[in-house]
């Protein structure tokens, strides 16, 4: 088991981050979405980690041929989806399995997908219900609800679902079951989820649509998707580690240089600067989705704050977001997060378990959480294979020094983190 020590850091920095690890949501898409083009995409800035790569080696199971050059790459996909000798290993990737249960659902053949330890306890039965009630054959432990999973592949049926979770991922598989439907299907959420999937495949010529009541309209495919040509941005979650650094640190600042400011991903900032921090957006372009600049410096000790709106729109984010609440002013207040219990961790619980650790008091609830703000001490985390928890309290070791145990899992996400930390303060 790897461990690593942050040792307290109490001197303003100034960091400029243009080398924030690509947006892992739109590395996974783009490694599936390939697939459903004649014509060979180019990606560029693809995220190097461990659970992107996954869905890249995938989609060469699945026959596409993959070339890479670094972080760029090219994939070609095949005139057919082939049937794989070899089951398909997802890692550690939600977004992998339930994506691919979507995708495979509709194409013929049998397909078996499987994870890591972790990914094998995470519940997927909130994608294999709804598939199957459109005709997809899906099994797997617990009736479906538990990986491997096994997929039979054939014919769908359209659809009109009204999701009771909001959720990209599931929202994610159903539009590409939808594509593959013999008609128009609809799917509906009650919140906006992260967006990237729409953008994406109506920027390879799907016709997905949106009505005046929320339903999101999906139309077959009648012939093979443009292919993809797209610089894959920094990644908005990962970068918000290096936001909370910043308002925490006395006189400190930090650019986050080319990310994503796709509203549904900046959510977390929002509630930063709500806290205190000062924070602008500073948009560059805008193709697949906009991309800008974020800037955020220290104003002063941050004031509590309540989350309760827009969860699905920061629910990666909420880890980090509570080592700003735990030196806060006051008490906050985390609502409507039960989706943090069915995470890489019950997120719920291992935050807790941290922040008490760090002798900051906690309350928890079944959907949510409070912290009582105060101040971090040291202490030694476990981060029960999560690495929003490892980077989170790795962030917190800025502040008070920290020991972090199980550490390699942070490889799945972003690689380069401690590379970065390591311009902010010492680590062992």
């Amino acid at each position: 088991m790897r461990t690593i020590s942050i040792q307290k850091h109490s001197k303003p920095f100034n960091l400029e981050c243009s080398d924030i690890a690509p947006d892992k949501s739109i590395s996974h898409r783009c490694a599936m979405f390939s697939l459903l083009s004649d014509e060979t995409s180019t990606i560029k800035n693809f995220l190097l980690g461990e659970d992107t790569l996954s869905s890249l080696s995938i989609a060469e199971q699945l026959g596409a041929t993959v070339f890479r050059n670094g972080s760029d790459i090219t994939i070609t996909p095949p005139k057919k989806l082939s049937e794989p000798d070899n089951i398909l290993d997802c890692g550690n990737a939600g977004t992998g399995m339930r994506l691919y249960a979507g995708l495979l659902a509709g194409i013929e053949g049998s397909f078996i997908l499987t994870g890591d330890k972790y990914l094998r306890s995470r519940p997927m039965n909130r994608v294999a219900i709804p598939l199957r009630d459109i005709g997809a054959k899906i099994d797997g432990r617990e009736d479906g609800n538990l990986a491997p999973l096994t997929i039979r592949g054939g014919t769908l049926n359209s659809f009109r679902y009204n999701s009771p979770i909001d959720s990209a991922q599931v929202k994610s598989a159903l539009i590409l079951a939808g594509l593959q439907a013999d008609k128009k299907s609809f799917y509906k959420e009650n919140l906006l989820s992260r967006d990237h999937t729409e953008r994406m495949l109506r920027g390879m010529g799907a016709t997905i649509r949106t009505d005046k009541d929320g339903w999101i309209e999906i139309e077959p495919l009648k012939k093979p998707l443009k292919p993809l040509n797209i610089t894959v941005p920094a990644d908005p979650s990962s970068g918000f580690f290096f936001a909370v650094a910043s308002a925490i640190t006395p006189n400190s600042k930090s650019i986050i240089k080319n990310v994503t400011l796709n509203p549904t991903r900046i959510e977390a900032y929002k509630i930063l600067e709500k806290m205190g921090a000062n924070i602008s957006f500073v948009e560059k372009e805008n193709i697949y989705e906009p991309i800008g600049d974020i800037e955020i410096s220290y104003n002063g000790k941050l004031s509590a704050v309540t989350v309760e709106n827009n969860i699905a729109w920061l629910i990666d984010e909420l880890p980090a977001l509570s080592i700003a609440m735990a030196v806060a002013n006051g008490t906050s207040r985390v609502k409507n997060a039960k989706e943090l219990r069915v995470k890489e961790s019950d997120r719920i619980s291992t935050v807790l378990q941290g922040l008490n650790s760090c002798n900051i008091e906690t309350i928890e609830h079944k959907d949510g959480y409070e912290v009582v703000g105060g101040e971090l001490s040291s202490a030694t985390i476990n981060s029960y294979g999560d690495h929003r928890i490892a980077m989170s309290f790795a962030i917190a070791g800025v502040r008070c020094g920290m020991k972090i145990n199980d550490i390699a899992c942070i490889d799945t996400s972003f690689p380069n983190f401690f590379d970065i930390l390591s311009h902010i303060t010492n680590i062992e």
